[in-house]
């Protein structure tokens, strides 16, 4: 199975799931964010954010983003068991 196919399988059985991103935007800058996993599209996937203002905010990556590790996805299970998707 390719690897894209098989990130975007594992992330589309998690919709719904509290998620952590761990996203990389060079020059040695990360952000970390929190939010909810929205939705899974053939060829990005949508997480909707929410700030400490009740600003909601979605984000949208690649499933390429996961594969070269410019982004870290962390799945948060019911039971606060932590997922990583790579």
């Amino acid at each position: 199975m390719n690897s894209v196919a098989k990130i975007r399988k594992d992330l589309e059985g998690c919709i719904g799931k509290k998620v952590i991103l761990k996203a990389n935007k060079g020059r040695k800058k990360t952000s970390v964010r929190e939010g909810i996993l929205e939705s899974a599209y053939p060829n990005l996937f949508v997480v909707r954010i929410s700030n400490q203002y009740d600003s909601i905010r979605r984000v949208s990556y690649t499933y390429s983003d996961v594969l070269t590790s410019t982004v870290e996805v962390t799945v948060i299970d019911d039971i606060d068991k932590e997922i990583n998707v790579s």
